[in-house]
């Protein structure tokens, strides 16, 4: 089973960017579909981003739409988040998680840890 690890969180201005990674470990990396998706505290879990196993395919929520860009390097065994003209609303714990392309979290079946974004107006 893959193992998800997260990094690239940070404090940033509004209007700045940020490039998430999530490096994953386990030989399936390659054939699983992956996404991105954004908690606050005491908020429901939201779908940010998600990229097919060869990277032909991807989907975006409205909110990131022409800012965020989602990526990977199957050889690398990581999944990116390219995160531009952020906004204090994109603050939260972003999550990178293996199994789905979809926009439900309950389509995914293995979570990173999360890493912390804020956006500073």
């Amino acid at each position: 089973q893959l193992q998800l690890v997260e990094s690239g969180g940070g404090l940033v201005q509004a209007g700045g960017s940020l490039r998430l990674s999530c490096a994953a470990s386990g030989r399936s990396f390659s054939v699983t579909a992956m996404g991105w998706f954004r908690q606050a505290p005491g908020k429901e879990r939201e779908f940010v981003a998600a990229i097919n196993w060869s990277g032909s395919m991807t989907n975006y929520a409205d909110s990131v739409k022409g800012r965020f860009t989602i990526a990977r390097d199957n050889a690398k065994n990581t999944l990116y988040l390219q995160m531009n003209n952020l906004k204090p609303e994109d603050t939260d714990v972003y999550y990178c998680a293996a199994g789905s392309i979809s926009t439900k979290d309950k389509m995914y079946n293995v979570w990173g840890q999360g890493t912390q974004v804020t956006v500073s107006s």
